[in-house]
């Protein structure tokens, strides 16, 4: 009796294993093709700059005002785009001011591929933004003398409210540090 349930088990095992590839519905119809297409667009489009914005819009902290990054024209900057153009960014901060050297940096998380066209940057403006390969953006608050390979990937207008914005940006309750928003204007 156990070898006859055995037999039967195996050939419905085998039959089930023969028609798995098989379906009746064209890949095209297949909702998780239509899925993972539409993911693959949306990277393909980040990569390529395709209806990338050229604007983003930044807030220190959470609620906090918003202010408009212009972007360059570059692929460094039409790939950050893309990317905060299918998904809004929330990065921790993190602080260097020495001396004279007043910046922030975020960290992109890996999963995310951006070009680097990074050359020698010898002084940074109040509001240049830059791409540190890999996966970092880097943001001037106050001028400086900098010796550093980045691509520029945007400028924000340095008014006062700006700078008050990024050096009094509050630590987040139950986060323990600063965080940056990111996204497309809506």
């Amino acid at each position: 009796m156990n070898k006859h349930l055995s037999a039967i088990f195996c050939m419905v095992i085998a039959i089930g294993i023969t028609l798995t590839g098989c379906s009746n519905l064209p890949e095209s119809q297949d909702p998780s093709s239509s899925v993972n297409n539409a993911m693959s667009s949306q990277v393909n489009q980040a990569a390529d700059g395709e209806n990338s914005p050229t604007e983003l819009v930044v807030q220190f902290g959470e609620g906090g005002t918003p202010f408009m990054m212009r972007l360059e024209n570059n692929s460094t900057a039409e790939a950050i785009a893309g990317y905060v153009g299918t998904t809004s960014w929330q990065l921790p901060i993190y602080h260097f001011d020495e001396s004279d050297v007043m910046q922030q940096y975020y960290d992109i998380p890996s999963r995310y591929e951006i070009p680097d066209n990074s050359q020698t940057v010898t002084e940074a403006h109040a509001g240049d933004v830059f791409y540190s390969d890999p996966n970092r953006i880097v943001l001037y608050y106050h001028d400086a003398e900098v010796n550093e390979k980045y691509t520029k990937i945007g400028t924000f207008e340095t008014t006062e409210e700006f700078v008050t914005a990024v050096e009094e940006n509050p630590v987040l309750e139950g986060w323990g540090n600063k965080l940056v928003f990111i996204s497309i204007e809506e």
